[in-house]
C-alpha cells in the first residue's frame, strides 16, 4: 500500500529517475515533472503530499515558486534541492514556506528521514482539512434544510455575519433551529477550526450555572476539590453559543456582560482574571424587550447581545419546507430504526401541512421517528400519525381523518400487533373485550 505520493521537479531526467527509485523503494508513490509548468499542471489534477524540487528549473526558481505551490496546495510540504554550497537559496526556500532543504549529490543520507518527516507532516494536514470538510458539511449552512423565502432570508443574514466577529442574537421558538444556525455561523468564520461550546441556560440549575459557566478555583465551595474550566474559557479562540440566555439570573448577567466588554472574568473563588477571546451568540425563544420591562433581563446586556439579530421563522411560518423536511427525517431516521421505509402517502403529507407545529422542527422529527417505528409498510400512512393528532387538525373531515376513520385504523393496526389476539388488543386499548366486539361489528373489521 502507497504510503503517499512524491514529486520530483528536475530538468535533469537521470537524477529524476535515481531519486525516484529511491523513494519508490520506500513504498511512496513517485511523479516526475521536468520543469515548473508541468509540475503545476500535473498538480491540478493529482494529490500529492511532498514536492521535491530543484532550484534551477528551465522556467522557473525553485525558491520563488515555494511561495505559489504553498499558496495553491498548503497541505503540501515542498522540499528544495539546491546546488552543492548555495546555502542562501535553501535558508530562502525555507523563509517561503519550504519544509527544507537539502544538497543535490551531497545529502543521500538525509533524503528517506527527511522525505518521512515531511509526509507525516502532510498527511495528518490532509486529514484535518478532510475533518474540516467533514465537520463543515454536517454544520454549514448547506445543511440548512429548506427553499422557503422566510428560511433563505434567515441564512443571507447568517451568512453574511458568518465572516465577522460580531455577536449573533438568535430569535425564534423552541425547535426552530437555532443551536443548527449557531453552529453554521461558527463554521463559517474564521474561527471554523476552534470549539464550538453550546450551553442550554435553562438546562443547568442557577446555582450551578455560574460555576459551569465561568469554572471555580479549588476550595471556592464545599465538594470543589481541584480547580474547574468552565464553558468560556473552553471556548478560548472559538465560539461560546448561550442558548435560552433570556432564562439566565440577573446576577450572572452583569458578569456575561463583563466579559463582552472586558473579554475576561473571574472564576468562582478566584481574585485573578482569566483572558479569553471567545465569540458569543445567544438565543432565546422569549420577547427580552418585555423581560425588560419586567425587570427580568438587563438593558445593557441586551443591547451588547442584539448587535446582529436573526429572526428564525417558525415551521408555521415556513409550511413550503415541510415535504422536504419530512424527506429528510424519513431518509436518515429510517436506517437507524432498522425500518424500510421510503416515503409517505398523499393523506399522511396533507396531515403535516395542516397540523399547528407547537414544537416546529424538533416536533416534526419526532412525529416522523414516531410513524416509522410504527409503519407496516414502505409508505408513512395517517394511521401512523398519534390519534391525537389527526382530531386535532381534521375532525370530521374525509380522507381517512374522521375520528371514527382514525380508531378503526387504530383498532387494526392493534388486532396486527397482537396477531389477531382480541384479549391481548383490549387490554393495550384499555377497554373491555366487549367493547372492543362491539367496535368490530360497529366497524366491520373481520379479524
Amino acid at each position: 500500500m502507497a504510503k503517499g505520493t512524491i514529486l520530483i521537479i528536475d530538468d535533469e531526467e537521470q537524477l529524476r529517475k535515481l531519486m525516484g527509485r529511491l523513494l519508490a523503494l520506500e513504498g511512496y508513490t513517485i511523479l516526475e515533472a521536468a520543469n515548473g509548468r508541468n509540475a503545476l499542471k500535473l498538480l491540478e489534477r493529482e494529490e500529492v503530499q511532498v514536492i521535491l524540487s530543484d532550484v534551477k528549473l528551465p522556467d522557473a526558481n525553485g525558491v520563488e515558486m515555494v511561495v505559489t505551490l504553498r499558496q495553491k496546495y498548503p497541505e503540501t510540504e515542498v522540499i528544495v534541492l539546491t546546488a552543492y554550497g548555495n546555502i542562501p537559496d535553501g535558508v530562502q526556500a525555507i523563509r517561503n514556506g519550504a519544509f527544507d532543504y537539502i544538497t543535490k549529490g551531497d545529502d543521500n543520507n538525509r533524503i528517506i528521514p527527511l522525505v518521512s518527516k515531511a509526509m507525516d507532516k502532510s498527511l495528518l494536514q490532509f486529514r484535518v482539512k478532510a475533518l474540516e470538510k467533514k465537520i463543515s458539511g454536517k454544520y454549514g449552512f448547506d445543511n440548512i434544510i429548506g427553499q422557503s423565502a422566510e428560511i433563505k432570508a434567515a441564512i443571507a443574514l447568517a451568512q453574511k455575519v458568518a465572516a465577522t466577529d460580531v455577536t449573533v442574537l438568535l430569535l425564534g421558538e423552541t425547535g426552530a433551529g437555532k443551536e443548527v444556525f449557531a453552529q453554521s455561523i461558527h463554521q463559517g468564520s474564521e474561527r471554523r477550526t476552534q470549539p464550538f461550546v453550546a450551553v442550554n441556560c435553562s438546562a443547568i440549575g442557577k446555582e450551578l450555572l455560574e460555576s459551569e459557566l465561568f469554572g471555580y478555583k479549588a476550595g471556592a465551595f464545599t465538594g470543589a476539590n481541584k480547580d474547574r474550566t468552565g464553558f468560556l474559557e473552553e471556548a478560548n479562540k472559538g465560539t461560546i453559543f448561550l442558548d435560552e440566555i433570556g432564562e439566565m439570573p440577573m446576577e450572572l448577567q452583569a458578569k456575561l456582560l463583563r466579559v463582552l466588554e472586558t473579554r475576561e472574568f473571574y472564576k468562582v473563588g478566584d481574585a485573578k482574571p482569566v483572558k479569553v477571546n471567545i465569540r458569543i451568540i445567544a438565543a432565546t425563544n422569549r420577547n427580552l424587550e418585555t423581560e425588560i420591562e419586567q425587570g427580568h433581563f438587563r438593558a445593557d446586556l441586551y443591547y451588547r447581545l442584539s448587535s446582529f439579530t436573526i429572526k428564525l421563522p417558525s415551521l408555521n411560518e415556513r409550511r413550503k419546507d415541510i415535504p422536504q423536511l419530512a424527506h429528510f427525517f424519513i431518509s436518515s431516521l429510517a436506517p437507524k430504526l432498522n425500518k424500510h421505509v421510503e416515503g409517505m402517502s398523499e393523506p399522511f403529507m396533507t396531515a403535516l401541512q395542516h397540523h399547528h407545529w407547537k414544537g416546529n422542527i424538533r416536533e416534526l422529527r419526532n412525529v416522523i421517528e414516531r410513524a416509522i417505528i410504527l409503519a407496516d409498510s414502505a409508505t408513512l400512512e395517517p394511521v401512523d400519525l398519534p390519534i391525537d393528532f389527526h382530531w386535532e387538525q381534521h375532525p370530521g373531515t374525509g380522507n381517512g381523518f374522521k375520528l371514527a376513520d382514525v380508531e378503526k385504523q387504530h383498532i387494526i393496526k392493534t388486532l396486527q400487533h397482537t396477531k389477531g389476539n382480541k384479549t391481548k388488543a383490549a387490554e393495550l386499548l384499555d377497554i373491555g373485550l366487549t367493547t372492543l366486539y362491539n367496535k368490530l361489528k360497529e366497524y366491520s373489521i373481520h379479524s
